[in-house]
């Protein structure tokens, strides 16, 4: 068995995508008459600053002579890289060997790329420790996610897929043809086994994607003959090619628990807290609040849910001081963004100023420590009142939208999640 790792082929703005490179890859390794055993689209560390767009390495599970891979890789990364763009480093490295049985180095180097910042000479380093062949262009920093990619299989122990369909290369930079019906009807008919292919809220076919690349649309789910069939009754312009990937996607496999006071930048995590400000909502749209540790508040974190998250920001509007959560997200220059939160318990009561029992108008303050009276009737109350909360949450969990998630992010709807635990307060 051979693995061929590859990643940074692609770029922002002239598309591209490592993914067809990677099918062109097995195309020709069976062409030459190796076998193509299985296909990994592994999403490394999103908060990663230098990622050309969702951060995906490859890997190619192959019957093939490593200096055949190595040669059949190079050829056909050469031509179509997008190395122009400055951003973008390709790297390609090819490892002899069971994918299940690499060195624990390589595994530990994989989840180290899902969750961590990683450098370019460590990959090297671990590559050829390893006994790797690797090649890089223009710096190879695509060396980093083709290694990870090398070793995500013995890394990692939960899988889901896409079924990725390509349209025809001389099309790329043109607007997709694609009858969107066709998209929302099958979206209906194959969820949940397959997610994440429409936002119905938002009026959004999550699948066909925006970028100049050949991605005609990619279908996500947990069973693969579920995300092809449902790939198959999308119309389209024509499809010239399609590829079925095991991945990472949807698995947040890029989350570590955390507590806070402890959590670093450009990491993404899984922590718990209460929440210690009223949430705001500033210029942009962005919805901000303070969640501190449950003790004595004297660890705290930003929180923030962008506008691009639409609804789920009245998700976090609806917190109140005094909820307990478990919230989920990266954390970039000292603040959280989120991607999803669990209310563990809500604040059920408030304190309103009382009404008057005569006239049932608000009562206002009488001075400081004085309690409240009414001005007309002059009926008094010794302070403020409890009164039961109007909460528009329930405990349980919240997540954005499919619009806003992103690829490595587990939705709810693939189950899984445990259930609130705190007694309500």
């Amino acid at each position: 068995m051979t693995v061929i790792g590859l990643d940074d082929t692609d770029s922002r703005e002239r598309g591209m995508c490592t993914t067809y490179l990677a099918t062109l890859v097995a195309e020709a390794v069976e062409a030459a008459g190796g076998r193509v055993r299985r296909r990994l689209l592994v999403r490394l560390n999103p908060a990663v600053k230098h990622k050309t767009r969702g951060n995906a390495a490859l890997a190619l599970h192959v019957e093939f002579p490593v200096a055949d891979a190595l040669d059949v890789a190079v050829s056909e990364l050469e031509p179509l890289a997008e190395t122009d763009d400055p951003r973008t480093s390709p790297g390609v490295v090819v490892a002899p060997g069971d994918p299940e049985m690499v060195p624990e180095a390589v595994a530990d180097f994989a989840r180290r790329g899902v969750r961590d910042i990683v450098d370019t000479p460590t990959a090297t380093t671990i590559a050829e420790e390893a006994g790797y062949e690797h090649r890089g262009w223009d710096g190879g920093r695509g060396r980093i996610g083709a290694l990870a990619a090398v070793g995500a299989w013995a890394a990692f122990d939960e899988w889901t897929y896409e079924h990725i369909s390509y349209r025809e290369f001389d099309r790329c930079g043109t607007p997709r043809d694609v009858a969107w019906d066709s998209v929302f009807d099958a979206a209906e008919a194959f969820y949940p086994e397959a997610w994440d292919t429409i936002d119905r809220e938002e009026g959004q076919a999550v699948c066909v994607p925006n970028a100049p690349g050949p991605i005609l649309h990619g279908v996500r789910g947990d069973d693969a003959e579920s995300v092809r069939e449902l790939a198959a009754r999308i119309g389209s312009e024509p499809v010239e090619r399609a590829a079925t990937f095991l991945t990472n996607q949807g698995t947040d496999a890029h989350l570590r628990d955390g507590e806070l006071g402890s959590l670093r930048d450009d990491a993404a995590y899984r922590v718990d807290g209460t929440v210690a400000s009223d949430p705001e909502t500033r210029r942009g749209g962005h919805v901000f609040f303070e969640l501190a540790d449950g003790d004595d508040g004297a660890e705290s974190v930003e929180c923030v849910a962008f506008e691009p998250t639409k609804r789920f920001r009245d998700r976090v509007r609806a917190l109140r001081v005094g909820d307990d959560l478990t919230v989920c997200g990266e954390m970039t220059e000292g603040t959280l963004k989120l991607e999803k939160f669990a209310v563990r318990s809500l604040v059920r009561t408030e304190e309103v100023t009382p009404r008057c029992p005569d006239c049932e108008r608000t009562m206002e303050s009488a001075g400081r420590e004085q309690g409240y009276r009414c001005r007309d009737c002059g009926t008094a109350a010794p302070g403020k009142e409890t009164v039961d909360a109007d909460r528009a949450l329930e405990r349980g969990w919240y997540e954005v939208p499919p619009c806003a998630r992103r690829h490595i992010a587990k939705p709810l709807a693939r189950g899984g999640f445990d259930a609130p635990t705190h007694p309500e307060r």
